[in-house]
């Protein structure tokens, strides 16, 4: 009973205890490995240093892309100031391009307007007044004629009177043929439909009159070589 009380009092000492020489050892390997790393580069570091190293570079690198950032974004500034600049000059120029040219569509269609109530206005008035110089030509052939039947109601020579009336058609003549009105030869001429209009056919008086024009009924007459009055024939058979 009373060695069981010492033995709890004083306990025994372990088997194996660690020698203090060892412990020395032990110290002086961890040194000659600190001077070791220190001594070669290939060796890594602590784990601290490491942190700390890593730590240095992550804090580094923002930086520098915050300042290539504001760089950019102050090019992108200026660029963009660039462009609004030259699409503001781009688009006063269309702008005014745009107000000339409505202008002077403006002014063109008036214009034409006006143009257009001015000939329809002078068409009109040609169409009423188309033959005041063809009456005016005409007026002296009709003095003519009255002064002829004057002199012919008092006159006893009837061949004066006759030469008269020839003088008179003569210059009527005339008149026609400076105003571009010139008689359809039609007797004896080949009868043609596009010159002339038949109204009978009588039996030929020869055989060379045969499909031709034998008389004429009324005569035809062109204007500027259009027909504007076909003569009246009888074509013999």
């Amino acid at each position: 009973m009373l060695k069981r009380i010492y033995k709890r009092s004083n306990p025994e000492k372990p088997e194996n205890p660690v020698p203090e020489d060892k412990n020395i050892d032990v110290k002086h390997t961890d040194v000659e490995n600190e001077e070791k790393n220190e001594s070669d580069p290939d060796i890594k570091k602590s784990e601290p240093e490491q942190v700390e190293d890593d730590l240095e570079s992550t804090e580094a690198v923002p930086e520098m892309t915050d300042s290539s950032d504001a760089n950019a974004d102050f090019g992108s500034d200026e660029t963009t100031d660039v462009v609004s600049e030259e699409s503001d000059d781009e688009l006063n120029t269309l702008q005014k391009e745009l107000s000339e040219l409505h202008d002077k569509y403006l002014r063109l269609a008036a214009e034409f307007d006006n143009y257009r109530k001015r000939t329809l206005r002078e068409k009109s008035e040609l169409i009423q007044t188309a033959g005041e110089s063809l009456l005016k030509d005409i007026l002296p052939v009709v003095d003519d004629f009255e002064r002829g039947l004057e002199q012919a109601s008092k006159a006893d020579d009837m061949d004066a009177v006759r030469t008269g009336m020839d003088l008179i058609y003569s210059k009527l003549k005339d008149f026609l043929t400076n105003h571009g009105v010139k008689e359809i030869e039609a007797i004896h001429e080949p009868f043609d439909t596009d010159w002339h209009e038949a109204i009978t056919n009588i039996p030929a008086p020869s055989d060379d009159l045969k499909g031709k024009i034998v008389d004429v009924i009324q005569k035809g007459y062109t204007l500027h070589d259009k027909v504007i009055r076909y003569p009246k024939v009888v074509v013999g058979e």
